[in-house]
């Protein structure tokens, strides 16, 4: 065994929805970030640490880039897509087949003295000609040190695309304790599992208008066993929001509480109890001092 060890910091860069969060989940064998088949859902940037014997690759999870921010919600979601380009090792440009080519991306590029691959990810839903064609044309705006075609899905490619990653990265130390998986504490991922929920429980502008925050997270023991007692705020920006979180009698709100307590059980590896509240915050999304108590 090689006493030299290797770390880095791998951004991943993209617009939203090429599936930049599920690539980190294969990637380093657990989820920690929402990943869902609609945009715009990834709203932090969030460390997710792969460790083995003689490497630590921080993979930078953020949100995708917006080409036309209608919020300042979304202008500070582009700051962090961006902001991870500037302390990366490598570059993983994340697109797929069916993205138009920007190639205004090459301006970005060219400035950054780290290694850039291009990785076209759900190549599992179209045919290999097609996957290979889009790959030459990116190739032609920009020279990238490595190309990966793959899937994230099924797995294609993924193997290679990490050999390669830790292959690239340099001779460093371990900048995370090597049992940690995120420079997130439990709180957070506690919020972004109940958004996650949400997504899946609610359509249309509903789970883009909600935030969740944990009030408070209190651990105890029942019965000489680890519990934990949640309470948050689901926050909206509109009463007639608040209703259709709420639902008929409550029926929503209680399904969202049932399958999100499960989702976080599992998480935490123990019972909890969990306290949703709904509250109203007109027009958040604009606020910048809103946006900055909510670590935005």
């Amino acid at each position: 065994m090689s006493s030299t060890h290797y770390s880095g910091f791998i951004h991943l860069f993209g617009s939203p929805n090429v599936g930049k969060s599920s690539l980190v989940k294969v990637l380093c064998g657990q989820k920690l970030a929402i990943i869902s088949n609609l945009p715009q859902t990834t709203r932090h940037r969030i460390f997710v640490i792969y460790n083995d014997d003689n490497h630590q690759a921080i993979f930078s999870d953020a949100p995708g880039t917006i080409q036309q921010p209608r919020y300042k919600l979304q202008e500070r979601m582009n700051q962090q897509a961006h902001a991870g380009i500037r302390d990366a090792d490598i570059l993983l440009f994340c697109t797929t087949p069916d993205e138009s080519i920007d190639e205004s991306l090459s301006l970005i590029f060219t400035k950054l003295r780290c290694p850039v691959f291009l990785v076209m990810n759900k190549c599992d839903l179209y045919d290999p000609g097609k996957s290979n064609a889009i790959v030459e044309k990116w190739k032609t705006i920009y020279d990238f040190n490595k190309t990966f075609i793959v899937s994230a899905k099924d797995q294609t490619g993924i193997k290679e695309l990490k050999k390669n990653i830790l292959s690239s990265l340099p001779e460093g130390p371990a900048y995370y304790p090597k049992d940690d998986l995120s420079d997130r504490h439990e709180r957070f991922f506690v919020s972004e599992i109940i958004r996650e929920t949400i997504f899946e429980n609610y359509f249309d502008e509903i789970p883009y208008s909600c935030e969740v925050q944990v009030q408070d997270f209190k651990e105890e023991l029942k019965d000489g066993k680890p519990f934990a007692k949640i309470y948050t705020y689901i926050i909206v920006e509109r009463d007639s929001q608040k209703g259709i979180i709420l639902g008929k009698n409550g029926a929503g709100i209680k399904e969202l509480g049932i399958k999100s307590r499960q989702k976080i059980e599992e998480f935490v590896g123990h019972q909890v109890y969990l306290d949703l509240q709904v509250k109203t915050e007109p027009n958040w999304r604009d606020n910048p001092d809103v946006l900055k108590k909510y670590g935005y």
